[in-house]
């Protein structure tokens, strides 16, 4: 069987396993002509993402009893067009940096294809993920003040490292979108943000239509820090011709 991409084979091996319910590190490797470590990675990124349990040397299906007290909500289609229109953007041996967050998250899963990567991020969650991706990209972190609220690190530490760095790309989300102001959100910690925007060539807005219009008090980057807008269909014709007004690349991701 010919190499397929990580997240073609890992979606494979989820039907694989609950067609023949039970599967072993070693019939994946010579199925997919890949090696036991690379079989093990899906496994573990798997069983996270609650698509199945591992047991020694192999994995089963999760039990449906436990699929119903613990599936988690699954990415929207509207988050996975966006990254997917994200992902679209980025190039081999790019260096990226990806903002912590739902959406931006959902990039991840788009970077299957992608070889020599870079990325910068501020969120362990992120990181872990980044770790499991075939091929892995080079992985940097921030490092700074754990925050809480916002899952990520942040803080003059975060932002000194950054600056010792230049990026193709920032991916970056938003809890709303001010027409007038620009990017906006509810965490007051907004200095990590900018400082990403300034050591980035093209600074990518990720965010859903119906987060445009939002009123949240702190801004967080201005249209002139910004290049692109990615959000999906559901954005109204008012709000569309506002924002192209704005001088930036306004991307409808189209949704399958």
């Amino acid at each position: 069987m010919s190499k397929r991409n990580t997240q073609q084979r890992r979606h494979i091996i989820v039907s694989l396993l609950n067609e023949q319910g039970e599967l072993t590190v070693d019939e994946l490797a010579r199925r997919f002509e890949t090696s036991e470590v690379t079989i093990r990675k899906d496994l573990s990124a798997l069983e996270k993402n609650g698509l199945l349990l591992r047991r020694y040397g192999g994995a089963v299906p999760v039990p449906s009893e436990m699929v119903a007290e613990h599936g988690g909500e699954p990415v929207s289609e509207r988050k996975q067009a966006i990254a997917r229109a994200a992902a679209a953007r980025i190039r081999d041996h790019n260096r990226i940096i990806i903002d912590s967050g739902s959406t931006t998250a959902a990039l991840l899963g788009e970077l299957g294809s992608k070889h020599g990567l870079v990325v910068m991020t501020n969120s362990l969650s992120i990181a872990n993920i980044l770790r499991e991706l075939e091929p892995e990209p080079t992985l940097l972190m921030t490092g700074g003040t754990w925050d809480a609220s916002s899952e990520s690190f942040q803080g003059q530490v975060a932002e000194q490292v950054l600056r010792s760095y230049d990026f193709d790309q920032l991916f970056i989300g938003a809890d709303g979108i001010d027409i007038q102001r620009g990017t906006t959100t509810f965490n007051e910690l907004t200095g990590l943000s900018r400082v990403m925007a300034e050591v980035a060539r093209e600074v990518v807005v990720m965010v859903e239509s119906d987060k445009i219009g939002r009123k949240i008090p702190n801004l967080e980057l201005p249209w002139t820090a910004i290049h692109t807008l990615i959000t999906d269909g559901g954005l109204s014709a008012a709000a569309q011709q506002q924002l192209e007004l704005k001088g930036i690349n306004l991307v409808i991701a189209p949704e399958h």
